[in-house]
């Protein structure tokens, strides 16, 4: 029976949308391996979903079987991790065509990259009391995946030298503290670039996380338009309507897309695949509707 098309535009419907385009996995930092990452996606009414892990497309291939089993249209994708003027920004690769061209190279540049900053976030988080740190995270992490700063946050937790994951980032891994090393990542243009060359779609991650006034805001997606970016996260989780609204209209006066994700990474938490804020009602055209990404993402409908 195939399922009902996604919708073209956002009425302000208060029932969730049955999409997910920003989830992780074990491939990079989640807890879930993607097939069962995929499977509570469907056991939680999802029929459409993207693969995002960081910087990393490996466990598409098994989040494609299990779609296909569980009757979900998967998108592949990846998050790659960048900088702009400074800071550190994530940019979701939506792959219709999957990995080619530029993107490959690029992708093996980041995996370069991951172990070049592990390596440095061990030794800076060894001078606040983690012995052996590299070890440790890569305890934390349980395969030899490329390490992340979420690794590095449970190993400071299980040493007893923070209380909490939070408390981890807060004093020593989050955004200006000493785990936080960006310099290693290509510009957000380049990694934009890659993607447009694979046949994907660049979309700026969660872009009213990142701290900004509304005017630095605009800069960014100014730049990330001018650079080729196609859309932007319009609901990444759970935020409030007013914020979502002052987005949606930012979005429009740059011709960006919208797109959503819950940026699921382990169960248990409050985000879950497919949970997020309602969207309200929008002319902002919903980035399943791009003419790259139509034909797959409206194959079961």
């Amino acid at each position: 029976m195939p399922m009902p098309p996604l919708p073209v535009r956002f009425e302000g419907d208060p029932e969730p949308l049955r999409i997910d385009l920003h989830m992780h996995s074990t491939a990079s930092d989640g807890a879930l391996s993607p097939a069962r990452a995929v499977a509570l996606g469907a056991s939680r009414g999802l029929t459409h979903m993207a693969l995002t892990d960081h910087d990393t497309l490996d466990g598409v291939a098994e989040a494609a079987s299990a779609a296909r089993r569980e009757g979900l249209v998967l998108m592949p994708g990846a998050e790659l991790s960048t900088q702009w003027r400074g800071m550190g920004i994530h940019v979701v690769g939506l792959l219709p065509e999957g990995v080619r061209g530029e993107l490959v190279e690029g992708l093996g540049a980041l995996a370069v990259a991951r172990e070049k900053r592990a390596a440095t976030i061990a030794s800076r988080m060894e001078r606040v009391g983690l012995h052996d740190a590299l070890a440790r995270a890569r305890e934390q992490a349980g395969s030899e995946r490329p390490l992340g700063r979420p690794d590095f946050a449970r190993a400071l937790v299980a040493a007893g030298l923070v209380p909490d994951v939070a408390t981890a980032f807060r004093k020593h891994l989050g955004a200006g503290k000493p785990g936080d090393v960006k310099a290693l990542w290509p510009a957000m243009a380049e990694a934009v670039r890659w993607i447009l060359a694979a046949g994907g779609v660049a979309v700026l991650a969660h872009p009213v996380r990142y701290s900004l006034t509304r005017r630095k805001r605009g800069l960014l997606l100014d730049d990330f338009a001018a650079a080729g970016g196609q859309a932007a996260e319009l609901v990444s989780g759970f935020q409030n309507p007013d914020v979502t609204r002052d987005l949606s209209r930012q979005l429009q006066e740059r011709g960006l897309y919208a797109s959503l994700g819950s940026d699921f990474h382990f169960p248990g938490g409050h985000l879950a695949p497919g949970s997020m804020s309602p969207v309200p009602r929008t002319a902002t055209p919903p980035v399943w509707t791009h003419p790259r990404l139509a034909p797959r993402l409206n194959a079961g409908a």
